[in-house]
């Protein structure tokens, strides 16, 4: 280094190695991180990540130009070490303020944009929140550089020992936050404890080199108001009364409850997920409309030739024996429906997301009657030789729909797993009748592997139910348990609320018109289909408040929205 003096702490190249593996783990963390902060409110899926590791790569390239012209100028590494001190409290700022920057953001672009709201608002919210820490952490490699290579005979040496700590670096962040902070601790304390890091490598530095006080006690003072301020687990700032709120490996999580019912939702914006109610009565969702599926299964069982289609009293108060197979169990809502009106079925129910389990035991009463085993639907099916009566596939979840539990192949693999006279039943949630949406894609896959598709949407939600055998046309099945009145009844008031349900989903329900958009292993763009389709449904709602402010100003939605001016 030419007229700058080496402070005595980089004499030993460890410390710099040091510097060099931390960014490295850090850079990782904070992407992981991002997704986490991200997926409340534009949910987790392809198109999300692809937005977060665009946005990152970005921000590292051009920190790594500036961060080698800068050290070609002023090789002095103070410069540097200042660079990754805001870094660390950019980043342990993030849980203060990101949420609110995300809010803000796409409060703004409500009011703005017309198509692909949740993609321009989701990459706005990540260039706003992760470019500027991410691009100072950039800087990093080529500023080591520059400050370790004194012999151009070990300038490769050098650079592969630096470029080895950052990989080294970058594989120990991408699992530490995943399957340790941020499981343990969440989202928010994850972001501290690495920005703790970089914020102890800085102020070592500094304290070193000497007089530097007045950085670190100033770098102190915000990094600890960050601390205090940022410690908060907390996503939906808005609710007040949530019985739980917390973090899995795979989701976020939030359970909450009404005089009527518990509810548990993995995503703040996109609503519920599951729900009991407290009265023991049907939900008024769609797992009402699912329950048609072991009606259906069971009458199925009747010679589809009988002239009078009566048989034996297949459905009054003798067990049905049914098997039912739930993917994507949740909280264990429509497993313990069936239990209930369906008594002695057995139940197994299958939940990637073991906490989510734990939350339906602790909050939802979830039934000790149904089994329930932690694994990915379509790997669970892979791995049980097991025929069933009915299976309901519920994994779809706003815009994060599984490619794998999309395709010919995943429904393939459920039909073959469906007894005699079976049914398989489909939750999907975003309703359309355009021919380009993800129910159509959805609906045209299943109907070219099943013989007979039926359709029934559910009121007052974007809602839809798809009913599908191979044996016989579930409508005319539930059709004729109707007529005959082979349902469950003990003359109680659930009973009759099934009874009037069914004939509900009978009169709604629809043979399916097949066409041609199938969805394969190879090619699924579900993402992208998702996003089109939640975008539609995000533009229809706001429709209201964009026809205020054009006619009244920003001060006559906030006015609409019952906030005092």
């Amino acid at each position: 280094m030419s007229e700058t003096v080496k402070p005595k702490i980089l004499e030993n190249r460890i410390f710099l190695y040091i510097t060099e593996f931390f960014a490295g783990v850090s850079v990782m963390a904070v992407e992981l991180g991002a997704s986490r902060l991200l997926a409340p409110y534009f949910s987790s899926s392809q198109i999300v990540w692809t937005i977060i590791i665009g946005t990152i790569m970005i921000a590292m390239a051009l920190g790594n130009l500036y961060g080698g012209k800068s050290a070609d100028r002023n090789p002095d590494p103070s410069r540097l070490y200042r660079r990754i001190l805001i870094a660390a409290i950019w980043i342990a700022a993030i849980p203060v303020v990101g949420k609110y920057i995300i809010i803000g953001i796409s409060g703004l672009l409500v009011l703005a944009v017309d198509t692909n709201f949740l993609i321009i608002a989701a990459f706005i919210s990540c260039m706003v929140i992760f470019v500027f820490p991410l691009f100072l952490l950039g800087t990093v490699t080529p500023s080591l550089v520059k400050v370790c290579v004194s012999d151009l005979n070990e300038s490769g040496s050098t650079v592969g020992r630096l470029g080895a700590c950052n990989t080294i670096g970058s594989i120990i962040g991408t699992f530490l936050p995943t399957f340790v902070t941020i499981p343990a601790v969440g989202t928010s304390i994850t972001f501290l404890i690495f920005s703790g890091i970089l914020f102890v490598i800085a102020c070592v530095y500094f304290i070193s080199s000497g007089g530097h006080t007045r950085k670190v006690v100033t770098g102190v003072v915000l990094f600890v108001t960050c601390t205090f301020l940022g410690h908060s687990t907390s996503f939906a700032f808005w609710e007040g009364d949530l019985s739980y709120e917390g973090e899995s490996v795979y989701n976020y999580l939030q359970v909450k409850e009404d005089p009527s019912r518990v509810i548990l939702s993995t995503n703040v914006l996109f609503g519920v997920q599951s729900v009991r109610m407290k009265s023991d009565e049907l939900t008024g969702m769609y797992y009402d409309y699912a329950l048609a599926a072991p009606v259906m299964a069971v009458y199925n069982g009747i010679d589809p030739q009988a002239s009078d289609m009566s048989g034996e009293a297949v459905l009054s108060n003798e067990d049905p024996g049914l098997d039912i197979l739930v993917l994507g169990n949740g909280s264990g809502t429509y497993a313990d429906q069936c239990l209930k009106y369906f008594p002695g079925s057995h139940v197994e129910g299958v939940e990637i997301d073991g906490r989510i389990t734990d939350l339906a035991y602790e909050y939802f009463d979830l039934s000790a009657e149904e089994d329930v085993y932690e694994y990915d639907g379509r790997a669970y099916l892979q791995a049980v030789d097991k025929k069933y009566d009915v299976i309901l596939v519920d994994a779809y979840q706003d815009i994060t729909i599984p490619f794998q539990m999309s395709s010919v192949e995943f429904f393939t693999l459920v039909r073959d797993h469906l007894g005699e006279g079976g049914v398989m039943a489909v939750n999907m949630n975003m309703h359309s009748d355009n021919n380009s949406a993800i129910n159509t894609y959805l609906s045209d896959t299943i109907a070219s592997v099943f013989t007979y598709v039926d359709v029934v949407d559910v009121a007052g939600s974007t809602n839809r139910e798809l009913f599908a055998s191979s044996y016989r046309d579930p409508s005319e099945s539930l059709e004729a348990a109707l007529i005959s009145e082979k349902l469950p009844s003990d003359g109680s008031a659930g009973s009759m609320s099934l009874l009037n349900m069914m004939g509900t989903v009978n009169d709604r329900l629809g043979n399916y018109v097949a066409g041609d958009n199938i969805l394969t292993d190879d090619k699924a763009p579900v993402e992208l289909l998702g996003m089109e389709m939640i975008d539609s449904l995000i533009e229809a709602e706001l429709q209201y408040y964009k026809s205020i402010y054009a006619a009244e100003g920003l001060g006559g939605v906030l006015r609409s929205l019952g906030v005092s001016l």
